[in-house]
């Protein structure tokens, strides 16, 4: 797998997207999701004649009479019961209406492309005995900005995300409801404003749609995207707390750290130092020991850095592989039931990727309380006050910033508690142990937006302290990367000086992080 190269940035690229049964990455995922690229199928004899193959075998067997789990049989534990062929054709009708049973809040209009993107991605490997013709149904929606509107609440994670697939598959029939350029509205509306007739799907394909792991799969590209962006982010926060504190920036010496060599924190404390402008360690630094929360950042961070390519490995096999039941071997001639469904790996990277990214959060929330408290800023004003000292009295700064931080803080790791140890037995027994990777992954989404917020109050409380310690005498320069990326922030938080509501900015502020705004660090 691939490593990445910047933490999936918005594309430039305006050549579509072909899809041939060829890997795909995270970032072309994102970039599609985000509506920067294109996706086009691929025209090739071979991979056209890969997919009618599998359908051609799965029409030979209905001929012969072969038992065919969803396709000939009911659906979980009702497998023994043959379906006759005069109902083969209402089969995959039942299986997404009896499933249209989801709620919470819907996704995205980006995560339902990403769904959509995601499924499409897996039929091309050709084993799921789909049609070309559902192929191109599935780039149409995406093609023309057309995504089913899917509640996120009720997947357990295998037999896949059957409930909420179940939306893509009753819209592709004129069922339900989809968003058409952002806009919510009835599928019939839709197709028939195009002139197009709703999609029957043939044998298999409904099965073919729904249990696979396509929705916990395209929320994980989403949190590895935020998550790796906000590792970046943490550190520049990071460099501009030390600054701010007056802290020691000979912490992160590259020889202290060769001594623990982790890649990725190694990463991290080098991007410091080139922050911080810190090549060189004297003999004896300035002060001795800085607290853990900017000393040992490289540390935290790193766990991160470090971990991003396993994540990205996980994510990216899941996203390649076929993953719904049963697939066919039209070369072999057989017929292969088992378990592809299961989402364990996507839970596995969604459970980790939840506490290394919610312990940003606590980082940056301890670097918030360091830089208000007086007895610890080295003699910055209280709260960070920006209030003339006639003013002080009446003037707060950051105080309840640091509040509202902490909570959010509380909150992030509060949700840590991993999803895939939850597992429930259901559907009379049969899906009897379940992955939790949707619900991994919906835990990943909302702790990411907590870090994203103590983020927003850390950046701008950082870029306050680095304003207030650039005024004292004998401060040192501030070094010129940083100084470039306050002028950036300054253009859409100005300095704090008599009170104000902050609400605003710091949303604004989120905004601009989970649109990954700044670039930060050459890769």
């Amino acid at each position: 797998m691939t490593l990445l190269h910047d933490p999936l940035r918005k594309s430039s690229t305006s050549a579509p997207l072909t899809l041939d049964g060829s890997p795909v990455t995270l970032e072309d995922i994102m970039s599609v999701a985000e509506g920067q690229r294109r996706v086009m199928l691929s025209t090739a004899s071979d991979f056209r004649a890969r997919i009618a193959r599998g359908n051609a075998f799965l029409e030979r067997l209905l001929e012969e009479e072969g038992v065919i789990y969803g396709v000939t049989t009911g659906f979980g534990d009702s497998c023994t019961r043959e379906v006759s062929a005069a109902d083969l054709e209402q089969l995959p009708r039942q299986l997404y209406t009896f499933h249209g049973c989801g709620l919470g809040e819907v996704l995205s209009v980006e995560a339902s492309r990403a769904v959509v993107m995601v499924r499409l991605v897996s039929l091309c490997r050709g084993v799921s005995g789909v049609s070309v013709e559902l192929l191109e149904r599935l780039v149409w929606l995406l093609e023309h900005d057309i995504v089913p509107v899917i509640p996120e609440e009720g997947s357990v994670g295998a037999s896949g995300d059957l409930t909420p697939l179940s939306y893509l598959a009753a819209a592709l029939c004129g069922e339900r409801e989809v968003f058409e350029h952002g806009k919510r509205r009835p599928s019939a509306e839709v197709f028939a404003k195009h002139g197009l007739a709703p999609y029957r799907l043939k044998p298999k394909e409904g099965l073919a749609l729904m249990n696979g792991t396509a929705v916990m799969t395209a929320l994980g590209v989403f949190a590895f995207a935020r998550t790796a962006y906000l590792a970046r982010l943490a550190t520049r926060i990071t460099a501009l707390s030390v600054y701010s504190l007056d802290g020691n920036p000979y912490h992160f010496d590259a020889d202290l750290f060769a001594a623990k060599p982790h890649p990725g924190q190694n990463q991290v404390a080098a991007r410091l130092r080139e922050d911080l402008h810190a090549p060189r360690t004297p003999r004896n630094s300035p002060r001795l020991q800085d607290r853990y929360s900017t000393r040992c950042a490289p540390h935290v961070i790193g766990v991160v850095e470090d971990s991003l390519p396993w994540w990205r490995q996980f994510l990216e096999t899941e996203l390649n592989s076929a993953n719904d039941n049963p697939l066919f071997d039209a070369e072999a001639g057989k017929v292969m039931h088992g378990g592809h469904f299961y989402g364990g790996h996507v839970a596995f990277a969604m459970d980790g990727l939840k506490q290394a990214s919610a312990n940003l959060a606590d980082l940056l929330d301890r670097q918030l309380a360091l830089l208000v408290d007086t007895r610890f800023n080295h003699g910055l004003p209280s709260n960070l006050s920006g209030a003339e000292p006639a003013r002080a009295a009446l003037n707060h700064g950051y105080k309840a910033v640091q509040i509202g931080a902490s909570a959010w803080t509380a909150e992030a790791l509060k949700l840590t508690m991993p999803a895939s140890v939850f597992s429930r037995s259901t559907e009379c027994h049969n899906q009897d142990k379940v992955s939790m990777g949707t619900i991994a992954a919906r835990d990943a989404l909302r702790i990411l937006t907590l870090v994203e917020q103590v983020a927003a109050a850390a950046l701008h409380a950082a870029c306050q302290g680095v304003d207030l310690r650039r005024r004292q005498a004998g401060a040192a320069p501030l070094p010129k990367q940083l100084a470039g990326f306050l002028d950036a922030c300054r253009t859409h938080i100005p300095p704090l000086v008599e009170d104000r509501a902050l609400e605003a900015e710091l949303r604004t502020l989120c905004d601009l992080i989970r649109e990954r705004h700044w670039s930060l660090y050459d890769a």
